[in-house]
């Protein structure tokens, strides 16, 4: 089938000039769809979907007349701008148009775009259709149209398939709305396989069919049959007087009546504290934060955040640090903050044990989100913030009332002064970049916290409490402020990602030996750092070998609820197969003051050293055990 020619921009045609031309091109049209849409659907919704933008390409109007209608006393010629070859143009950059919405992720930043909605036809029930398979070559093209974005393989597709010279490419991808069309013609690669486009491989008219998973739609209709059941069951209860669903936004419906919960879901009843109390109360956690924010007398946000507490809905996406409950309060929370913060309104509460943000876009409450972190234990150390808001890795935090000054501080950098930061009145911080951006550990920034007589730095570990960072022995933890602490903390950074996510409080590195290496090259650094976390169970461990002049340290060992390295365990044993300047190979290990001799064997491998540190000939990938002795007579192994 030969294209028509569309060398001159197409006037948009009356609706029965649209539908000539897709009823003509339907096949055309449909695997031009398939082909710009993004692989990643699969190839049966990939189908549907090509079916439903070809369809919804009609536009909308009222029925013109026929050829040779008058249109402002002068006929419309047949095959002319107005004509059915013009009307295959409109179509088609409809349809384009449509694919290249549909593969853009949806967010609940924007307004979903037509192309982004689901289309309620076709719709096939029970059957999955795909075209019939290729050969190796189609399959390779196909995989290869997977690497590309939607625009570059809508320039393949429009070359190869419609015949479009560049310029007309070029054109055809700026009236469908592509930011840069030369990139995407630039990425559509070599014109030698443009014939394979219209394989049937690529057809999505010519269709084979297979059925659904058939054990999961018995159990599904059984489900539904029970959904039923019980959603008839609940409209008869909320029908009773004193029901309804009320103004809980997107809460499940109540299951329950009782006056202590009921109590504990009144915004009016929320614990509010004053501006001042953290000056005299005897405990400077989150107990001690004011309410704070420009929405804190926002009754129904309130009313929301607290029903969406108890009962979330299946709209509602819900996580919680590790060990953390997330049932409803058990009375009237505390209300840290509530305002807006970019673009959605943020709700922070606490119930002694458990901060909890309640955060929903500023438009509605579609896409709410409710996070649970656990707080208990808390002091003035690891009160010092809260994170607000994480839009394009850029993190908003809430600080504690007593902080009098914030900066930005990049661990990887530090000889560098720390970047100061200009907290509203309410003690908000302007966006501030999170570590390690993009999956990259080139800067890793921590916040730098100056109140109540300290200085505190504390880091983004993904979580709704900043983790804090400190130096020193167990049991002496101190504030990393100095030169050295700054230096060790550059070189085992990029390490905290391995304890993300995982409840932390606080991470504390300890450099508990330095050794001689042989042969004279240099002295080595052994460090400890020790990750506790809000439920004091799941503590991680690590142990690092800091070579010298390496850029960061190399993890020896580690270990997940163990007590070394903290204040009930204070030692730790590690060791290493390093290799010299000269190729020789050495096993070396290193343990903390509390031992007096180290022993090593197996692999080929035999020697013992008094004292905490031992270096010992090995040969490549030799597996060694190693042990030591303890000053008190008492064996201690390595960490693990």
């Amino acid at each position: 089938m030969t294209a028509p020619d569309t060398a001159t921009r197409p006037l948009p045609p009356d609706v029965e000039q649209a539908e000539a031309a897709i009823v003509e091109h339907y096949p055309r049209l449909v695997r031009l769809a398939y082909l710009v849409l993004p692989p990643s659907l699969g190839r049966n919704r990939r189908v549907l979907t090509a079916h439903a933008l070809t369809q919804r390409a009609l536009p909308r109007g009222r029925r013109g007349a026929g050829s040779g209608e008058v249109r402002g006393g002068v006929p419309a010629p047949r095959g002319g701008p107005g004509g059915a070859e013009s009307g295959y143009a409109y179509v088609r950059l409809r349809v384009l148009r449509s694919a290249l919405e549909a593969g853009i992720p949806l967010t609940f930043r924007a307004f979903p775009l037509r192309g982004q909605l689901p289309s309620p036809l076709p719709r096939v029930w029970g059957l999955r259709l795909f075209p019939r398979a290729g050969g190796a070559e189609e399959l390779a093209l196909d995989q290869w149209l997977a690497t590309l974005n939607g625009p570059g393989r809508a320039a393949c597709v429009l070359r190869a398939l419609e015949g479009l010279a560049e310029a007309e490419v070029l054109r055809v991808l700026a009236e469908a709305g592509v930011a840069d069309p030369a990139a995407a013609v630039a990425e559509s690669g070599d014109p030698a396989h443009d014939a394979l486009f219209a394989s049937p491989e690529f057809d999505p008219c010519v269709l084979q069919a297979r059925p659904t998973d058939l054990l999961r739609r018995r159990r599904f209709a059984r489900a539904s049959l029970a959904g039923a059941a019980a959603l008839a069951v609940c409209g008869a209860l909320l029908a009773l007087p004193g029901g309804g669903w009320g103004s809980d936004g997107p809460a499940a419906p109540p299951y329950a009546r009782n006056a202590a919960a009921e109590q504990a879901l009144d915004p009016g009843r929320l614990v509010r504290v004053a501006p001042t109390v953290w000056r005299t109360s005897s405990r400077t956690d989150y107990s001690a934060w004011p309410a704070r924010g420009d929405r804190a007398d926002d009754t129904e946000l309130l009313r929301r955040a607290l029903a969406v507490w108890a009962r979330p809905g299946r709209a509602v996406v819900v996580s919680a640090t590790p060990g953390t409950p997330s049932g409803p309060p058990m009375g009237p929370p505390q209300l840290l903050f509530a305002g807006v913060v970019d673009q959605a309104v943020v709700v922070l509460l606490y119930d002694g044990l458990r901060v909890v943000r309640y955060a929903e876009p500023r438009s509605g409450t579609a896409g709410a989100a409710l996070d649970f972190a656990r707080t208990d234990g808390a002091s003035a150390d690891t009160a010092t913030g809260l994170v607000l808001s994480r839009v394009d890795n850029n993190v908003r935090y809430l600080t504690a009332p007593w902080v009098t000054g914030a900066a930005v501080r990049d661990l990887l950098k530090p000889a560098e002064a720390p970047t100061a930061l200009k907290l509203t009145p309410e003690g908000v911080t302007p966006p501030v970049l999170g570590p390690a951006p993009g999956g990259s550990c080139t800067t890793w920034n921590a916040l730098s916290l100056t109140g109540d007589g300290a200085t505190r730095l504390v880091t983004d570990l993904g979580e709704l409490t900043p983790a804090r960072l400190t130096s020193g022995a167990p049991g002496a933890a101190r504030d990393v402020t100095e030169a050295a602490e700054l230096g060790d903390w550059s070189r085992i950074a990029c390490l905290l990602p391995s304890v993300r996510s995982h409840g932390v409080r606080t991470v504390n590195s300890w450099t508990y030996a330095k050794q001689p290496l042989p042969e004279g090259d240099g002295a080595a650094t052994w460090l400890c750092t020790r990750a506790e976390t809000w439920q004091g169970t799941a503590d991680r461990v690590q142990a690092q070998f800091l070579a010298p002049g390496a850029p960061l340290a190399a993890q020896a060992a580690k270990a997940e609820g163990s007590a070394a390295c903290g204040p009930r365990e204070p030692r730790v044993l590690a060791g290493v197969l390093w290799k010299s300047r000269a190729g020789q190979w050495y096993v070396l290990a290193a343990g903390s003051a509390q031992f007096a001799s180290l022993s090593v064997s197996g692999g080929g491998v035999s020697g013992s050293a008094n004292g905490n540190r031992l270096a010992v000939k090995a040969q490549e990938g030799a597996q060694v055990d190693l042990s030591g002795k303890l000053t008190d007579g008492t064996k201690a192994g390595v960490l693990r």
